[in-house]
């Protein structure tokens, strides 16, 4: 791995973007883009996440993000690893998900091509994090993780996407809350 994609500074703000495993549409009902919420709430409150911008997209997420006890790739990680367990056991309960069989069959040829997996992968390993230094550029990356959705087609305007912190630059923090980045 190159040195640009690592986190050196435990307490800088950091952009991430991670996929699930060969790219899959999981993010399609609203029961797993929970599982990506309730996450994102349970690590404010016990792992020292700000989360300052994100956009949940059907086969990826990004993020703006600090961690408050400098620990963004051990905070990354567990988000991960969380996410991982419970969107698995959420589509083997689900009994609406038509893709069941073949979701769980994709993650485990993925699992199975990792030494380092038990049964199933869910995400991809990168996160390729880039470290943010400025005002400036930490607008460009916001810009660019609102314009995602629109740019993949699914909305004429960032806000319309529901599980974007578009939404809230707008002043709806109905679907979850961010942090103020403070000097934007």
């Amino acid at each position: 791995m190159s040195r640009k994609y690592k986190f050196h500074n435990g307490s800088g703000i950091y952009f991430v973007s991670f996929a699930t495993v060969y790219w899959i549409d999981v993010f399609t009902r609203q029961i797993y883009f929970d599982v990506l919420a309730d996450s994102i709430k349970y690590c404010r409150e016990h792992k020292g996440l700000e989360l300052y911008c994100y956009c949940f997209m059907p086969n990826h997420v990004h993020f703006i993000f600090r961690s408050t006890n400098e620990q963004p790739m051990e905070l990354l990680r567990d988000f991960k690893r969380y996410t991982s367990k419970k969107m698995i056991e959420t589509i083997q309960d689900h009994s609406q998900e038509s893709r069941k069989e073949w979701l769980l069959w994709m993650f485990k040829r993925a699992g199975n091509k990792q030494g380092n997996v038990n049964k199933y992968q869910f995400w991809q390993h990168h996160n390729k994090p880039i470290e943010l230094w400025s005002a400036k550029v930490i607008q460009q990356k916001i810009d660019y993780i609102h314009n995602n959705p629109v740019e993949s087609g699914l909305v004429v305007h960032p806000e319309d996407w529901k599980y974007s912190s578009a939404r809230n630059f707008q002043e709806d923090h109905t679907v979850l809350a961010i942090d103020s980045i403070g000097f934007l």
